[in-house]
C-alpha cells in the first residue's frame, strides 16, 4: 500500500482540480501532549464518499469507511511530520507539515554542594524551563534514589533539600518533571552522589553530676564528645585500672551519654572513653572521678569522771560518724542550744569539753555535716548529783587558812604520813623568816589544823588527795608559792619532792 502510494504521487501528479477538492484540516501550533485532530474535506459537488485514509510522511495512518476525523490523543515529538489524507488515489488532498513543539526540556538535576558530607545539608534542584508559548502550564516535579521516590513525592518546587546526608544515603539520583495538564513526564539523566565521612578527632570525657560533685547513691553522667565526626560513631568508656567497657554506645551524634543511676564508692577511680565511626578509636584524657559519701547519722558518747557526775566535773562529749567524706564538721547541743563545734579536717570522730554547772542536766545530742547534708545524733540524758567536787570544798577551806596555814599543813603532814630518813616531826615547821604574807585574822596553830576531806592510805598503795599542795624549800631561800596552790621545793640533800593532797 505505501508503495503504491508513493508512485501514485510521483507518477500521477495532481492537477489543480483534484488538489482542491479535498482538504486536509489541521492545528497549527502543536505542543508536546496536545491532542492532534486532522479533518479530511472536501467540495460539496454530490460526490458521495466511501472510505477515506490519513497518511503521515507516505504512510497509511487510518482508514475510515466515512469520511471523518484523526485524532492523536497525545502528541509527542516523533508525532511531527507531513500529513495527508486521500479518498481514492486519484482524489487526494496537499501536504500539511504539522511540527510538535517541547512543551519544557529535559531536566538536569544539580546538587549542591557538589561534595556531599556526612551530617551536612544537601539541596537536590531539577533545572527545566517552560516554552514561552505555555508558561502559563504548571509542572511538578519528583526526585529519586535508586528507583524509591524521596521526600513527599511529587511537589510543585523544584527543589528537595536534604537536612543530613549519610554514608548509606550514597546512590543513583535523578528526578523527573511534569505538567499537571496535559501530562507530559521526562526524566533527567541519573547522577551518582557519593557522600563522603569525616573520621572522628578531638575526643574528651567529662562528668555532669548535680553541683558539680559525684556523691554516693545519686546519678551521674559520663559525656563523651567530639568535635568532628560524621556517620554513626560508637562510644564506649572504660575504667583505666582494667580497660573494660563499662558501656557502649552507637549513635549519629557528636555526643554520648553514659548514665550511672546510683553512684557507689566502689564507682570512684579514673576513666577514659573512645570514639570511632569506622576510621579507627580514638581515645581521650583521662578523668579521675571522687565519690563523696554523706555523713552518716552519729553517735554520741559523754565520758564522766565518775558514775554519777556532779557540778565542776569537766566532761567529754564526742560525736563520730561511721561513714562520710572529709572534713566532718561537729555540732554539739543541750536541749537543742548549740554549746559549740569541733572540726575533723581528717575525718573520723571529734570532742568538745564541758565544765559542769547546775544547769547543765538534761538531754544532749550533735550534728555531723561535711557539707552534703547535716545528720543529728540520738538524744543522750545527763544527770547531776547534788554534791560538789572534793576540790572546791578543799578550795574553799583553803582560803580560809591562808597562805602560811597551808605552808603548815603541808609540813604537819609531811610530817606524819611521810617520815624521811635526816628528818623529825618535831622540826617540820615553816621557819620563822618564811617569805609568806601573814594574814590580818590570826590563824590556829599549824597542829590544830585539820584538812576538810582526807582520804590517805597509810600503806603502801596509791594515795590520792583531793587537792594538791606542793611545798619546796630551796637551800637558800624560803618557801615558793603559786596561784592555786602551794608549793614546797626540798632541798637535794633532803630527797624527792613531796607532794600532799588535802
Amino acid at each position: 500500500m505505501l508503495l503504491w502510494s508513493l508512485l501514485v504521487n510521483i507518477c500521477v501528479p495532481l492537477t489543480p482540480s483534484l488538489a482542491d477538492w479535498l482538504t486536509l484540516v489541521a492545528p497549527s501550533a502543536v505542543f508536546e501532549g496536545d491532542r492532534i485532530d486532522l479533518t479530511c474535506q472536501k467540495k460539496n459537488d454530490g460526490w458521495k464518499v466511501k472510505r477515506v485514509s490519513y497518511y503521515k510522511d507516505g504512510e497509511e495512518l487510518q482508514f475510515l469507511s466515512k469520511l471523518s476525523n484523526c485524532s492523536i490523543q497525545r502528541a509527542v515529538l516523533s508525532d511531527s511530520g507531513t500529513y495527508h489524507c486521500a479518498v481514492s488515489l486519484e482524489k487526494t488532498s496537499r501536504s500539511v507539515r504539522i511540527e510538535v513543539q517541547e512543551l519544557f526540556p529535559r531536566p538536569v538535576l544539580t546538587v549542591s554542594p557538589f561534595r556531599a558530607i556526612e551530617g551536612n545539608p544537601v539541596t537536590l534542584t531539577c533545572e527545566t524551563k517552560l516554552s514561552p508559548q505555555r508558561s502559563d502550564a504548571q509542572l511538578r516535579f519528583c526526585f529519586f534514589r535508586d528507583g524509591r521516590a524521596l521526600g513527599s513525592g511529587w511537589s510543585s518546587s523544584p527543589e528537595l533539600r536534604v537536612p543530613a546526608m549519610w554514608s548509606g544515603d550514597s546512590g543513583s539520583y535523578w528526578c523527573e518533571a511534569e505538567t499537571v495538564t496535559p501530562s507530559v513526564r521526562k526524566q533527567s539523566l541519573q547522577s551518582q552522589i557519593h557522600v563522603r565521612r569525616v573520621p572522628v578527632s578531638n575526643v574528651s570525657l567529662e562528668m555532669r553530676a548535680p553541683r558539680g560533685q559525684v556523691i554516693e547513691g545519686r546519678n551521674l553522667v559520663l559525656l563523651c564528645s567530639v568535635t568532628e565526626g560524621t556517620g554513626n560513631i560508637t562510644f564506649s568508656w572504660h575504667r583505666e585500672a582494667t580497660g573494660t567497657s563499662v558501656g557502649k554506645k552507637t549513635q549519629r551524634s557528636l555526643s554520648g551519654e553514659l548514665e550511672v543511676p546510683a553512684v557507689q564508692e566502689r564507682d570512684a577511680g579514673r576513666y577514659y572513653c573512645r570514639a570511632d565511626n569506622g576510621h579507627g578509636p580514638i581515645q581521650s584524657k583521662v578523668l579521675s572521678i571522687l565519690v563523696r559519701i554523706p555523713a552518716s547519722c552519729p553517735i554520741l558518747s559523754i565520758t564522766a569522771p565518775r558514775a554519777q557526775a556532779v557540778e565542776g566535773d569537766v566532761v567529754e562529749l564526742r560525736c563520730e560518724v561511721q561513714r562520710g567524706s572529709p572534713p566532718i564538721l561537729y555540732r554539739f547541743y543541750h536541749e537543742d542550744v548549740p554549746l559549740g563545734n569541733s572540726s575533723a579536717p581528717s575525718g573520723g570522730g571529734a570532742s568538745f569539753n564541758l565544765s559542769l554547772t547546775a544547769e547543765h542536766s538534761g538531754n544532749y545530742s550533735c550534728e555531723a555535716d561535711n557539707g552534703l547534708g547535716a545528720q543529728r545524733s540520738e538524744v543522750v540524758p545527763l544527770s547531776l548529783s547534788g554534791g560538789y567536787r572534793e576540790e572546791h570544798v578543799t578550795d574553799r577551806a583553803l582560803g580560809l587558812l591562808g597562805v602560811p596555814a597551808c605552808v603548815g599543813a603541808a609540813l604537819l603532814f609531811y610530817c606524819r604520813f611521810h617520815k624521811t630518813p635526816g628528818w623529825s616531826s618535831t622540826v617540820c615547821v615553816p621557819s620563822a623568816n618564811s617569805q609568806a604574807s601573814t594574814p590580818s585574822n590570826p590563824s590556829p596553830a599549824i597542829e590544830d589544823l585539820q584538812p576538810d576531806y582526807v582520804n590517805v592510805d597509810p600503806g603502801d598503795g596509791d594515795v590520792v588527795y583531793s587537792f594538791v599542795c606542793s611545798i619546796q624549800l630551796p637551800e637558800d631561800s624560803g618557801e615558793k608559792l603559786q596561784s592555786g596552790s602551794c608549793q614546797m621545793h626540798l632541798p637535794k640533800k633532803v630527797g624527792p619532792d613531796v607532794q600532799w593532797r588535802l
